[in-house]
């Protein structure tokens, strides 16, 4: 089924899906596009591996069948405030878009900034995304003069931005969650208005470290003609897996078996982007973010 980055399409798909028999899905990207579905897999008692899903409320619902192989946004938001304390910036501008994502990213990283007495926080706006001029939103920005703005909405936007900002001959550095990680930022932006822009992200597939993660590169590689052009996939991949040795270990398809085994019993399996545990919540644990 496809979802279409659509809350909407996804809670459509979910209820077809669990009519179908099915043990488990894998997916989804958008955290509020998870959301729309999370209850109806929940209710069906299939396991859901999401890759992409960052909002940290997903998983404290208590939710038994609900795992995810990327980290929460409160992990994305730690090493934001580290990044940005490290960085020496004092002045600080966060933009989100009001997306369950980005809304929870920047909250979080608010609170944790909000700790450091040494750093303002001088600007916290949503912008609405969709929109192709940002122009308004910047000039009324820049007015607060922040050293640094954290953008942590989707990249088409953040293109968008980083290309006005430049026509508007503003050079405050940016820096983007893990959902502006995407080679297209660059096409939109232009690359010189992309130069110097940070981003948050879990490893880029081109920098996975095990030797099965470059067996795998490699062999798709050569199938496809160039190495995936987002982590999104790996970590979906790895979702793939981790739901297939879980079946394979418990000899089972019960959903309480295949939910117990990855809650209590997978440790550091070997995922192509790292090792794979999850907590009594179904989050991964382990540090995966890095600038």
């Amino acid at each position: 089924e496809d979802d279409g980055g659509d809350p909407r399409t996804a809670a459509l798909a979910a209820q077809r899906l669990a009519t179908q028999d099915i043990v488990g899905v894998i997916g989804t990207y958008g955290s509020s596009i998870t959301e729309a579905a999370q209850n109806i897999y929940d209710e069906a008692k299939i396991i859901q591996v999401a890759n992409g899903s960052t909002a940290i409320r997903l998983s404290e619902k208590g939710m038994k069948y609900f795992f995810r192989t990327c980290p929460r946004d409160d992990e994305q938001a730690r090493v934001a405030a580290q990044t940005i304390e490290n960085m020496g910036f004092k002045q600080v501008a966060i933009v989100h878009d009001n997306t369950t994502y980005a809304k929870g990213l920047a909250d979080e990283a608010r609170s944790l900034l909000n700790a450091n007495k040494d750093i303002e926080i001088v600007y916290f706006e949503a912008i609405v995304p969709g929109e192709r001029d940002y122009t308004a939103i910047l000039t009324k920005m820049k007015g607060f003069n922040p050293d640094v703005v954290f953008f942590t909405g989707y990249y088409p936007e953040a293109g968008l931005l980083l290309r006005q900002k430049q026509e508007m001959n503003w050079n405050v550095p940016f820096i983007g969650g893990d959902a502006t990680n995407n080679p297209d930022l660059v096409k939109i932006a232009g690359k010189e208005a992309a130069a110097g822009f940070y981003f948050l992200s879990a490893p880029l597939p081109k920098d996975l470290p095990s030797a099965e993660a470059k067996k795998f590169l490699d062999a798709f590689s050569e199938k496809y003609g160039n190495p995936p052009s987002s982590i999104y996939a790996v970590l979906a991949g790895d979702g793939f897996r981790v739901l297939v040795h879980a079946i394979a270990e418990t000899k089972s398809t019960d959903p309480d078996k295949v939910a117990d085994y990855l809650h209590n019993d997978i440790k550091d399996f070997p995922g192509l982007t790292g090792n794979i545990s999850f907590d009594d919540k179904g989050d991964r644990v382990g540090e995966v973010y890095r600038v």
